[in-house]
C-alpha cells in the first residue's frame, strides 16, 4: 500500500479501492492496517468526495524498519530485549545476550537503511505487486 502511495505521490490522495484495484490486494484488508499506517503518522487521510489516503512524509523519509515497527512491532530477535528492557531475570549473566543485541543492531540498521523511494528507484520501470 505505502509503495503504491509513493509511487502515485504527485497524485494527490488515492482510494483504497484503487489501491486494491492496482495491487490486487483485498480492500477489507486494507482497511485494517490503514489505522496502524494512520496512527503511526505513515498516512495522512482525507475524507470526503476528494478523499484518500497520501503519505504523510516522502518517500525518501520513510524506512522500511519504521513500517515494520507499525506493524509488526519491536523488531528485536529475543523477548528480553523488547522495547528497549532486559527483562529476563539473566541479563547480567547470559552470555549470548551480546550475540542477540548484535542481531537486533544489524536488523534495524538494514531496516531502517532503506527507504520507499530507495525501493522505488531499485525497480524503476518495472511493476511491483509489493505489499508493505
Amino acid at each position: 500500500m505505502l509503495i503504491e502511495l509513493a509511487q502515485n505521490e504527485g497524485d494527490g490522495f488515492i482510494s483504497l479501492k484503487e489501491i486494491a484495484a492496482r495491487q490486487g490486494i483485498s480492500k477489507k484488508y486494507l482497511e485494517q492496517i490503514v489505522p496502524i499506517m494512520n496512527n503511526s503518522g505513515l498516512l495522512l487521510t482525507n475524507r470526503g468526495y476528494q478523499g484518500g489516503y497520501r503519505l504523510a512524509k516522502e518517500a525518501r523519509d520513510i524506512t522500511v524498519g519504521m513500517i515494520l515497527r507499525a506493524t509488526e512491532g519491536s523488531m528485536a530477535p529475543v523477548a528480553c530485549l523488547e522495547n528497549n528492557q532486559e527483562l529476563c531475570d539473566r541479563s547480567e549473566m547470559c552470555m549470548a545476550l551480546t550475540v542477540w543485541k548484535g542481531l537486533e543492531k544489524v536488523i534495524n540498521e538494514y531496516l531502517d537503511g532503506i527507504t520507499l523511494q530507495d525501493i522505488l528507484d531499485q525497480n524503476q520501470g518495472m511493476v511491483q505487486d509489493y505489499v508493505i
